[in-house]
């Protein structure tokens, strides 16, 4: 049973893989004026990010007026992920310090949005994600059909399995939205996930015209 559910987790995040490349090359057609980005893609128009009820890591209300006037980069997952999560939050943790040293470079928030509510309490979030970069911030829903209905309003698939020797396993993908100052997704970056490459894509992100 283990063996199945770990194939059926690979299916999931192969699906999620090309369901986000589908959804991004939907969303966009990317002017000429627009450079290539090599991690992603932008999203013109741009999209308001959907109506967000959550809680942070400091057990304060976050909402759409948390992504106002800065840069943000929304990363989906979960505090139990043994892989993907973790990796992804140190290549965005090198990519915040090669930006804090880089001069006149935009530097946006880090928003670590768990989509396992009922584990992952704003005291858990504390515990992790500054251990990756204390600027980074945590934040969840109240119950799990309040976090995953907005994973679904961004095309964020998740899928939790409970396993039979009590264990839980959360599958997701690993995309990461850029938000500008507005509050809208001005980019989604599905990878490769490199330190150097991120911070060139954002560059260019950060200047472009919306």
């Amino acid at each position: 049973m283990a063996a199945r559910s770990k194939w059926l987790s690979y299916v999931f995040v192969a699906c999620a893989a090309v369901l986000g490349c589908g959804a991004g090359l939907l969303w966009r057609q990317r002017p000429d004026s627009l450079p290539e980005l090599a991690s992603g893609v932008f999203l013109t128009p741009r999209r308001v990010v959907p109506d967000l009820n959550l809680i942070d890591d400091r057990g304060r209300r976050f909402t759409n007026a948390s992504l106002a006037g800065h840069w943000s980069l929304l990363f989906f997952g979960y505090t139990n992920c043994p892989d993907v999560c973790p990796a992804t939050l140190a290549t965005l943790a090198a990519v915040d310090k090669r930006i804090g040293v880089s001069r006149g470079q935009v530097r946006p928030e880090v928003v670590f949005v768990s989509v396992d509510a009922a584990r992952d309490t704003p005291q858990r979030l504390a515990a992790y994600v500054p251990f990756f970069d204390s600027n980074f911030r945590g934040v969840t829903a109240a119950d799990q059909p309040s976090i995953e209905a907005v994973a679904a309003k961004l095309g964020v698939a998740v899928s939790i399995h409970h396993e039979p020797d009590g264990s839980v396993s959360v599958d997701h993908s690993a995309a990461i939205f850029v938000v500008d100052p507005e509050g809208r997704v001005a980019a989604i970056l599905t990878g490769p996930y490199t330190a150097p490459v991120i911070a060139a894509d954002l560059k260019l992100i950060t200047a472009a015209r919306s």
